[in-house]
């Protein structure tokens, strides 16, 4: 399995992983005039997030992108997993676990990087189980929003 950046032909697989997230996940359909703008903004700007692939004899298998959150308190950053989407029928075969032991192994050489965070779904017990055996752990935070545009987040009673 090899491990890449992501390049502007990849557009059409990496669109069509997250609306595929989306729905999966969250049951959310994504507006896919912004979703596809969304994704070509961070193509086009790695500040923005940057797009790794797994791949395997040229298909791709799956995707991982990380974003960027300063922290003043460790004088660091930490990169954050989004986005993450391997095909249905690759599943379980490792896709997943290449595709962070590679981002850990960047975050490792870069001095700059203090930490790899994530968020998941209240409700995904097998990514949750997933990111435990690479030996992630729950933080002591939780996620608040207020979202402008896209969809709506949900609130659990």
């Amino acid at each position: 399995m090899k491990i890449r950046d992501a390049t502007a032909s990849d557009l059409p697989f990496i669109v069509a992983a997250n609306a595929a997230l989306a729905s999966e996940t969250e049951g959310q359909a994504l507006d896919s005039a912004l979703l596809q703008a969304g994704v070509q903004a961070a193509l086009e700007d790695p500040r923005l997030g940057r797009y790794y692939l797994a791949e395997r004899d040229g298909q791709v298998l799956g995707q991982l992108m990380t974003t960027f959150e300063w922290s003043d308190w460790r004088n660091g950053l930490f990169l954050w997993i989004q986005s993450v989407y391997v095909l249905p029928e690759h599943r379980g075969g490792g896709v997943f676990k290449a595709l962070f032991e590679h981002l850990a192994r960047v975050a490792r050489e870069d001095p700059r990087v203090c930490g790899i965070r994530l968020y998941v779904d209240r409700g995904n017990e097998r990514a949750k189980s997933v990111y435990r055996r690479l030996g992630m752990h729950r933080s002591n935070y939780g996620v608040m929003e207020t979202v402008y545009r896209g969809p709506e987040s949900r609130e659990d009673a």
